[in-house]
């Protein structure tokens, strides 16, 4: 059993590059942004001390230049956050709810909240983007608990994705997807699975930071531990790729949301903007990124990839 059910994965998100001015040699360039989660490797100490000449950044292998570091804190705080239920799990998540309501009231004021069920492939919301957060309470209910009815969760992201109700180029958007993650078109784990993929290539195109909760469907692919576990894996594949965690306890149910929601919260308080410049041709493109942080007794979490776009077109 991992501890918390957790993959300490790569808590990073893609994001466009924010409004800025550009030097003179970016004009034929590209722009990209990702945010990166820095914590100390014991305790709960907040990580402030790292500068820019501490980072090591490199796009598709080769060096790059780090233009600016942001903390995601005060005024640069703009999340946007949506908690994403599968229709389809069992109805017992009601043991949760309480857990998810409290999640809900204790994100800060100035984040724009929705809540949002899979359905037939689709993310139903249940309202806009939102700061009064009581409009999400009043939605949060049981699924319905009927095998399939999600239509498969990476279609939904995917639609979510292709339909964030925002268009604002700055905001961090953050995705909790509570799923067995098991995909009822390709049960077995396969990291090549072309839904999986193209819910990966949506979430980064869209900026998505995506965070996911184990929770069992009513499906018959629960039965199983194999299936359990490909689920899982899946999962990580998926919140990994777009920077985010994967929470579970074993291949049952998890007592309690709650230390999930601690633990996503405590990332959340310390991630950064991270701006570059790279190479780029006439059109936006998803690059391989790898960054490296120099000095303090620290855990940094940074994206495999990063979507990057003309710098002009800023």
């Amino acid at each position: 059993m991992r501890k918390l059910g957790m993959i300490l994965g790569l808590a990073v998100t893609t994001m466009a590059m924010a409004a800025t001015a550009f030097p003179e040699d970016a004009t034929n360039s590209g722009a990209g942004q990702a945010v990166i989660t820095v914590i100390p490797k014991k305790g709960r100490e907040r990580v402030t001390n790292i500068q820019i000449q501490d980072l090591q950044l490199k796009i598709n292998g080769k060096e790059t230049k780090v233009a600016s570091w942001i903390p995601l804190r005060g005024a640069n705080d703009d999340t946007e956050l949506v908690v994403l239920i599968d229709s389809s799990a069992r109805n017992s998540l009601g043991q949760q709810i309480q857990d998810i309501g409290n999640f809900i009231k204790s994100v800060p004021a100035s984040t724009k909240l929705a809540l949002a069920y899979m359905d037939n492939g689709q993310a139903l919301l249940s309202g806009p983007l939102s700061t009064n957060h009581s409009l999400a309470l009043d939605h949060l209910h049981l699924p319905g608990g009927l095998p399939g009815s999600s239509g498969g969760p990476y279609f939904s992201l995917s639609d979510l994705a292709h339909r964030w109700p925002s268009n604002d180029p700055l905001a961090r958007r953050v995705v909790v997807m509570v799923t067995d993650g098991v995909d009822i078109y390709n049960p077995r784990f396969d990291p090549q699975d072309p839904y999986i993929l193209a819910a990966i290539t949506d979430s980064i195109r869209a900026r998505l930071l995506v965070y996911s909760i184990y929770w069992h469907d009513m499906g018959r692919f629960d039965n199983t531990q194999y299936f359990s576990d490909s689920g899982q894996s899946l999962l990580a594949e998926v919140t990994q790729a777009t920077g985010g965690d994967s929470y579970w306890m074993g291949t049952g149910e998890p007592v309690s949301f709650q230390p999930f929601f601690e633990d996503l919260s405590w990332r959340l308080q310390n991630q950064y903007r991270l701006n570059f410049f790279t190479e780029l041709k006439d059109k936006p493109e998803i690059k391989s990124m790898n960054l490296k942080v120099g000095g303090a007794a620290i855990k940094v979490y940074a994206p495999q990839q990063v979507y990057v776009t003309p710098a002009q077109a800023q």
